[in-house]
């Protein structure tokens, strides 16, 4: 199948997601359990990334102002900066999709190849609104919420590994998470997370469903699931900063 054949299969894909729905009744336990399974589970390894990463920007910053010229405060504040416009809501997606991405896939291309989907449809529902529908909302609606966890634990990494080393004064480094803020940075970022957090389900999910074949297809397709979603979240990323900055 062609790319262009694979993009346009993927958007009929997205379309059916709206077609004879089921009552919101049944969808919304649905949205719950799959809100622990993306979210919840996701918390320790988002919360280690996002702290070691604030560490170790705070740090490399600090070892390259050099200048007597520049105050330590910049430190804390390229730290903010950085882990609002970039380091949060990307680098958390990435890693999601990674997580979130290989196991959404693996769900629905194992109920593909065991023909769990053929008889959901059989019975006369719409297994794409059934099955992945939950899934993409629950991913919009708990992935924000990561990255506004990894956008604290990152910051408050950075204010440990900046003090604990003596790079910079706590006094400073609050001094500069306060001076020059831009408020708009905080909706780019939770902006950025919904549109990354729809790509990561909606393409993972893609792949898993049109799994054929076995248990090696599964893999195969747990794999390009993680493959294309890092692509697709870095390429939004590049659109979103063109277009919202």
């Amino acid at each position: 199948m062609t790319l262009l054949s694979r993009f346009g299969q993927y958007f009929v894909f997205l379309g059916n997601l709206l077609r004879r729905r089921e009552k919101i009744g049944v969808y919304f336990r649905q949205i719950l359990e799959e809100g622990v399974l993306i979210g919840v589970d996701s918390i320790f390894i988002v919360a280690i990334v996002s702290t070691f990463i604030g560490a170790v920007t705070c740090v490399q910053t600090a070892y390259n102002l050099v200048s007597p010229l520049i105050p330590n405060y910049v430190i804390s504040l390229i730290v903010r900066d950085m882990t609002l416009l970039e380091l949060a809501p990307t680098i958390t997606c990435v890693v999601l999709s990674g997580k979130v991405g290989s196991n959404i896939a693996g769900t629905l291309g194992t109920m593909r190849v065991t023909e769990q989907i053929d008889a959901i449809e059989v019975m006369g529902i719409n297994s794409t609104s059934y099955l992945v529908l939950p899934k993409i909302v629950a991913a919009m609606i708990v992935i924000p919420m990561l990255v506004v966890l990894a956008g604290f634990l990152s910051i408050y990494g950075g204010y440990l590994a900046g003090t604990l080393t003596g790079v910079i004064t706590p006094e400073e480094y609050i001094y500069g998470i306060r001076s020059d803020f831009i408020p708009f940075n905080i909706p780019f970022a939770l902006i950025k997370s919904v549109v990354f957090a729809f790509l990561i389900a909606s393409i993972s999910a893609f792949q898993g469903y049109y799994t054929s074949g076995g248990a090696l297809e599964v893999g195969r397709a747990s794999t390009t699931a993680v493959t294309n979603s890092c692509i697709s979240v870095l390429v939004a990323d590049y659109l979103l900063a063109q277009l919202l900055l």
